[in-house]
């Protein structure tokens, strides 16, 4: 029989936020909100077609290459949208005064986990309940 471990979750009772847990969270998701922000620009700044970039008469490799790095940093930009989402979330929620609390069980998140994944929504357990039903 195998055990599963789950992070985060050590069958104790969750670590209370902190004022100061709380400030340096909120510090650390404001900070991540601009970084994605500033790479969205970046990525935006970037001709998203790969016909714009490469001439016709460039060879089929280059214009493969070409495609690909489209690809990329179109991959790239949908996945910052997505992080900055949850991280507004997790700001929205520090605001509402519902931060640390799981979306599903309602029970609070533990500290160490929050201090890794700030902008998470569900405890240890429930995200790997998650995780396993995809």
């Amino acid at each position: 029989m195998v055990k599963n471990q789950i992070i985060g979750d050590r069958g104790t009772r969750p670590s209370p936020l902190s004022s100061e847990d709380l400030a340096v969270l909120r510090d650390d998701l404001r900070e991540q909100r601009l970084f994605r922000e500033d790479q969205l620009r970046q990525i935006a700044a970037v001709p998203v077609r790969a016909d714009e970039a490469v001439p016709a008469r460039t060879d089929e490799p280059v214009r493969r290459r070409s495609a690909a790095q489209t690809e990329v940093r179109v991959k790239l930009a949908a996945s910052a949208r997505m992080v900055l989402a949850d991280v507004e979330a997790a700001l929205d929620r520090i605001a509402e005064g519902r931060y640390g609390r799981c979306q599903l069980c309602r029970r609070a998140i533990d500290r160490d986990r929050l201090m890794i994944v700030p902008q998470a929504r569900y405890c240890a357990r429930c995200q790997q309940v998650r995780e396993a039903g995809r």
